[in-house]
C-alpha cells in the first residue's frame, strides 16, 4: 500500500490482491494530491478585493454555483487538480479574494453548501492549515443537512481513515444511498466497495454491473474501471479488444490511469497491434499528470531506445526533465530516480553529492528504492564515508518493504559478513525472497549456496 491518501472522488479499480498483473496500477496512483501531483503551474486567485457592489446574497449564489459545478466535474471524472484549477478560475472571474471568502463562510454557516466549503478549505489547507479532523466535522454537518458532495467526501474519508477511524460500514452505507439516488460518483464508489469487499461481501458481478452503469453515463473513470474488468475478467469474460476501446475512450477524456494502461497495451501488443511510438505518446500524457509508473516506463524505454538507436521522440534528457518535474512535486519515486540520473549522468552531468542528497530525501519518505540506493552509498562510500552498519540497516528497511534489490544486497552482507555477523541461513533466506521476485543474480547465488539449479 502506498503512504499517500486515496482520493475516492475518482476511484480507480485496483486489484490489491494481484500485484503481478502488468496492467495493475498501484494504489499510489489513485491519489490526486492537492499540492504534490499537479505538474502544471497552478494559477492562484486574484488578490483584488470583493467588488463593493457584490452583496452577500450574490456571494451566496457564487458558493452554490461552485458546489454544483464542482460536483458536476466529480461525476464527469475530472481529476482533483483540474477541479481545483476551475474553482480558482471561477474565483478569478468574479474578482474575489480567498481570505474574504473564508471569513464570509465562517460568518455565514446558514446552509449546507457554505458548511461544505468550510470543510473543503480545511481539507485542502486553503487560507488555513490542513485540518482533516475539522474538515470531517464540517462535512458531517453538511451531510446531515442532505449535502450530496459532503456525503460523497465523508464516504471517501471513512474508507481511507482520514481525520477519522476507518469505517467501511459507514462508507458502504453512504455510497449505497448516493447510488440509489443515481449520483454517478456514488455508483462508482459503490462499485469500488463491492470489488474490494468494503462494508459488504466482495461481488465481482455487482462491481462490473455498477462500473458499466458509470461508463454509460460518459464518466472517464467508469470507462477505465470497466476496461480493467474486461482486461482481467472481473465479473465478465476477458475481452482485450473491448478493454482497449474503453481505455482509449477514457484516455481521450484525460484519465491518466487509462493513458497508462493504453500505453501498456500498445507496448505489449495487447488488444491491439504493438506500436512503440503510440506507447511512448500515452506514457508521456500520463507522466505529465504525475503518474510515477508512467515516469518509470519512460525511463526504461528512453534507455532502451537510446542504446538500440530506435528513432522515436524520446531521449535521456527528456527522462531527466520528467523526473525533475516529479521530484519538484515531492514524488518520492521521482526524487529517487532523479538521484539515479545524477549518479549515472543520465540526461545531466554526474553529481555524486546531489545524488546522495536525493537518495536521502527519497529514503526519508520510506521509498524502498531510495532506502536501497542510500544503502549502496553507505556500502560503497558514494557521496559519503563507508558505513556498512548503516548500509545494513537501510537494506533491511527496504527489504522489509519487499524491494528485491535490497533483499539481494542483504543476502550478500549475510553471506560475506559485511556490516553484520556472517550467517549462511539468513543469506539463503534473503536470496530466496529476492529470487522469487525475479532477481537473476539472487537465483545464481542460490545455485552456488545450495548447489541446485532451480529455486
Amino acid at each position: 500500500m502506498s503512504d499517500k491518501q486515496l482520493n475516492l472522488d475518482n476511484i480507480k479499480l485496483i486489484n490489491i490482491n494481484n500485484t503481478n498483473n502488468n496492467s495493475l496500477h498501484k494504489i499510489s496512483q489513485i491519489i490526486q494530491n492537492f499540492n504534490k501531483l499537479n505538474i502544471l503551474k497552478e494559477i492562484e486567485p486574484t488578490t483584488q478585493n470583493i467588488n463593493e457592489n457584490f452583496f452577500e446574497e450574490d456571494l451566496s449564489i457564487v458558493i452554490d454555483d461552485l458546489v454544483d459545478f464542482y460536483f458536476k466535474e466529480v461525476n464527469e471524472g475530472k481529476v482533483e487538480r483540474v477541479r481545483k484549477q476551475h474553482v480558482f478560475d471561477y474565483i478569478n472571474n468574479h474578482k474575489l479574494k480567498l481570505n474574504e471568502i473564508y471569513k464570509w463562510l465562517l460568518n455565514n454557516q446558514n446552509d449546507s453548501n457554505s458548511i461544505y466549503f468550510l470543510g473543503y478549505f480545511n481539507y485542502h489547507g486553503i487560507e488555513v492549515k490542513v485540518n482533516k479532523q475539522r474538515a470531517l466535522e464540517f462535512y458531517q454537518k453538511a451531510a446531515n443537512l442532505g449535502n450530496i458532495i459532503a456525503q460523497h467526501n465523508l464516504s471517501s474519508m471513512y474508507i481511507d481513515g482520514e481525520g477519522v477511524d476507518k469505517n467501511y460500514g459507514k462508507a458502504f452505507e453512504l455510497s449505497e444511498k448516493l447510488a440509489e439516488k443515481e449520483y454517478i460518483s456514488g455508483i462508482n464508489m459503490l462499485g469500488y466497495c463491492y470489488y474490494h469487499g468494503i462494508g459488504t461481501d466482495a461481488n465481482m458481478g455487482k462491481a462490473f454491473e455498477l462500473y458499466k452503469k458509470v461508463a454509460d453515463f460518459g464518466s472517464s473513470y467508469g470507462m477505465f474501471n470497466l476496461g480493467y474488468c474486461y482486461e482481467n475478467g472481473v465479473g465478465t469474460s476477458v475481452d482485450k479488444n473491448k478493454a482497449f476501446e474503453l481505455y482509449q475512450m477514457a484516455a481521450n477524456l484525460g484519465d491518466d490511469f487509462a493513458q497508462y494502461n493504453l500505453a501498456l497495451m500498445y507496448e505489449k501488443g495487447n488488444g491491439t497491434e504493438k506500436d512503440m511510438d503510440k506507447a511512448i505518446y500515452w506514457y508521456k500524457k500520463s507522466a505529465e499528470q504525475g503518474d510515477e509508473d508512467a515516469l518509470n516506463k519512460l525511463k526504461k524505454l528512453s534507455c532502451y531506445c537510446y542504446e538500440e538507436g530506435i528513432g522515436i521522440d524520446i531521449n535521456l534528457q527528456k527522462a531527466f526533465e520528467l523526473y525533475q518535474k516529479a521530484a519538484d512535486l515531492g514524488n518520492s519515486s521521482g526524487i529517487n530516480n532523479l538521484g539515479w540520473c545524477y549518479e549515472e549522468g543520465i540526461g545531466t552531468d554526474i553529481n555524486i553529492p546531489k545524488a546522495f542528497e536525493l537518495y536521502q530525501k527519497a529514503a526519508d519518505s520510506e521509498n524502498s528504492y531510495g532506502l536501497n540506493n542510500l544503502g549502496c552509498c553507505y556500502d560503497s562510500g558514494i557521496g559519503t564515508n563507508v558505513n556498512t552498519q548503516k548500509a545494513f540497516e537501510l537494506y533491511l528497511m527496504a527489504a522489509n518493504l519487499e524491494n528485491k534489490f535490497a533483499q539481494f544486497n542483504l543476502g550478500v552482507m549475510y553471506e560475506i559478513g559485511n556490516g553484520i555477523e556472517k550467517n549462511k541461513n539468513q543469506a539463503i533466506y534473503w536470496y530466496k525472497k529476492s529470487a522469487k521476485q525475479g532477481h537473476e543474480n539472487a537465483v545464481h547465488k542460490l545455485d552456488d549456496l545450495l548447489d541446485i539449479t532451480h529455486v
